[in-house]
C-alpha cells in the first residue's frame, strides 16, 4: 500500500515558502494563486515584530503541506510594490486567491491565531490541511477494518519511522500484532516506549489488551479441562471466567465474548465486576469498530440496563 509518506515527488517543507520581489510578484503570487491560496508576508530586516511573526507563520504554512503557500517580500528592497499595495506598517500579511487579495492582517499574531486564520482561508478557498501523516493513519485504520493487517502494519511502521512518538501509530501497530496473533511483537513495541509516553491512556489501553492476550495464551492449553468444569457446574462463575480467558487466547474471540457476557448476566457484580473489566479489554484488543465489539457492546448494555 503506497501512502503519501512514500509517494514519489512529495514536496519538502521548504517548497511551500519562497522569497520574491516586484519583478516576480505576478508569477509568484497573482498567477500562482489561481491554483493555490498564496499568503504574502511583507516584512523588513529591522522589524522586531516581523522576526516574531515570520517563524510562526512559516511553521503553520509548512503544516498545511501545500494547502497554502507563503511568499515573503522585503519592503525595503521592493518599495514600489509596497506603495502599490499601500503597505503602511509591517508586518502586513495578505492572502491572495484567484489573482486578488481576499484577506489580510497586520502585526505579530500568536501562532494559534495564525493557524485559525489559515484554516479559515483553506476552508473558504479549497484545499486541505490534512497532513500526509494523518492521511496515512486513516489509510492504515481502513486497512485494519478490512482485515488487511499486513498493509496496516506497514503503514503504521512508516509513520513511526517519521514520528517515533506518534501515539496513533504505536497503538495501531500494537493492535495489528495482537490481531495477528503476535503478542510478543506487541510487547516488544510497548516496552520500548519512554516512561512518559507509556502513561498515555490510549497506550495503557492497548497494554491491557496485550495482558489479556498473554493471559489467554497461557490458559489456552486448559480449554478442555475448563469446559468440563463449566459443563459440570454452569453456576461456577470463576470456571466460566477462566474458560473465557482461555478461549480468547485460543483465538475463539466470539465464544470468549459469549462466556464473559454470560458471567455478567448471571451476576453483574461478581468479583468486583471482573468479567465486565475483562470484556472491555477484549474490546480494546479487537478494536472499537470491530463488528464483534459493536454487537457485544450492544448486548452488554442490554444486560446492564435490563
Amino acid at each position: 500500500m503506497e501512502t503519501l509518506l512514500n509517494a514519489p515527488g512529495a514536496a519538502p517543507a521548504g517548497a511551500y515558502i519562497k522569497d520574491s520581489d516586484t519583478a516576480n510578484f505576478k508569477a509568484d503570487v497573482i498567477d500562482a494563486s489561481m491554483e493555490t491560496p498564496i499568503i504574502v508576508d511583507f516584512w523588513a530586516t529591522w522589524c522586531g515584530p516581523c522576526k516574531q511573526l515570520g517563524p510562526a507563520l512559516e511553521k503553520v504554512v509548512n503544516g498545511t503541506k501545500g494547502a497554502v503557500r507563503l511568499v515573503k517580500i522585503d519592503v525595503d528592497a521592493n518599495p514600489e510594490l509596497s506603495a502599490q499595495l499601500r503597505i503602511q506598517s509591517i508586518p502586513t500579511v495578505f492572502a491572495f486567491h484567484q489573482g486578488r487579495p481576499v484577506d489580510a492582517f497586520q502585526g505579530a499574531l500568536p501562532e494559534s491565531q495564525i493557524k485559525s486564520w489559515i484554516d479559515q482561508l483553506v476552508r473558504r478557498f479549497g484545499g486541505s490541511t490534512t497532513s500526509p501523516v494523518d492521511e496515512a493513519l486513516e489509510a492504515a485504520e481502513a486497512a485494519m477494518q478490512s482485515g488487511d493487517l499486513g498493509s496496516a502494519a506497514a503503514v503504521y511502521g512508516q509513520v513511526l519511522a517519521r514520528e517515533a512518538d506518534n501515539v496513533k501509530a504505536i497503538t495501531g501497530l500494537a493492535r495489528c500484532h495482537l490481531q495477528n496473533g503476535e503478542p510478543a511483537k506487541a510487547r516488544e513495541l510497548l516496552d520500548s516506549l519512554s516512561e512518559e509516553l507509556a502513561k498515555n491512556s490510549d497506550i495503557q489501553s492497548v497494554r491491557s489488551a496485550l495482558e489479556l492476550a498473554e493471559a489467554g495464551t497461557a490458559a489456552a492449553g486448559q480449554l478442555g479441562e475448563l469446559q468440563t468444569k463449566v459443563d459440570a457446574d454452569p453456576a461456577d462463575l470463576q470456571a466460566r471466567y477462566d474458560y473465557a480467558v482461555a478461549l480468547f487466547g485460543a483465538g475463539q474471540s466470539e465464544q470468549a465474548v459469549d462466556e464473559l457476557l454470560e458471567v455478567i448476566r448471571r451476576d453483574k457484580n461478581w468479583n468486583d465486576q471482573a468479567a465486565r473489566i475483562e470484556l472491555l479489554k477484549v474490546f480494546d484488543s479487537l478494536g472499537l469498530t470491530n463488528p464483534l465489539t459493536v454487537d457485544a457492546r450492544r448486548r452488554l448494555s442490554s444486560i446492564l440496563f435490563s
